[in-house]
């Protein structure tokens, strides 16, 4: 029913993105318990999300085994790997998973040895991608990249041992680089980020931006 798929969200979030609004501007007790309210309600919501999120993640790689697509081997080590951390998290070293959680079990192993691993290993790749991306592709054509190339080169070189030995000075320049212009370029960049997601905000709550109710306006 339209009515139901349309008008009751559009509603809901008109409602309570003009209340939770308000209540920065209204110090009040009310405001504040509609704060603490909202923000239980908002742990209770990320919950159904995250079982959202793994069953559309399950499903994917269902169906790359499904009909062996390439590189499907890979999504039954997904699985694997949910199973098994799921499973040690839950046996919670023999006491169980309504209990709180104990320190140096499999699962905490598992983070520590396995996952925090993994995940500085890609990382490192991503950065190792990035630094020959950049030699690729960066040529000083003009005074603009030609700045950039200088900072970029100092501001390595200074945040490595074996710049303090080229000159004791380059470290001093990276920080300077670091805290002057590139701060003043990167609050910028964030007070854009901030009215774009405030104006982005202002017609969801409006009923402008319907994205969120499927596709469509």
């Amino acid at each position: 029913m339209p009515f139901l798929r349309r008008t009751v969200p559009l509603a809901i979030c008109f409602v309570m993105g003009i209340m939770t609004a308000f209540q920065y501007f209204v110090p009040h007790q009310l405001s504040r318990d509609f704060l603490e309210l909202m923000t239980r309600w908002d742990k209770i919501i990320a919950g159904f999300a995250v079982f959202i999120g793994a069953y559309s993640l399950f499903h994917l790689h269902y169906s790359r085994i499904r009909f062996k697509v390439a590189g499907w081997g890979y999504s039954i080590f997904v699985f694997i790997g949910a199973i098994v951390t799921l499973g040690f998290g839950l046996y919670n070293g023999g006491d169980g998973f309504w209990v709180d959680k104990n320190e140096g079990t499999m699962f905490d192993w598992i983070y520590i040895y396995v996952q925090v691993p993994a995940g500085a290993t890609i990382f490192s790749i991503l950065a190792f991608f990035m630094a020959s991306a950049a030699y690729r592709t960066f040529r000083a054509r003009t005074v603009e990249s030609a700045l950039l190339l200088v900072a970029a080169i100092i501001v390595m070189l200074g945040r490595v041992p074996i710049g303090a030995l080229i000159s004791e000075h380059l470290p001093t320049a990276a920080d300077w680089i670091m805290g002057v212009p590139n701060l003043a370029a990167k609050r910028g960049i964030l007070l854009g980020v901030s009215l774009g997601a405030i104006a982005t905000s202002i017609k969801i709550i409006f009923g402008i931006e319907r994205q969120y109710l499927g596709g469509g306006d």
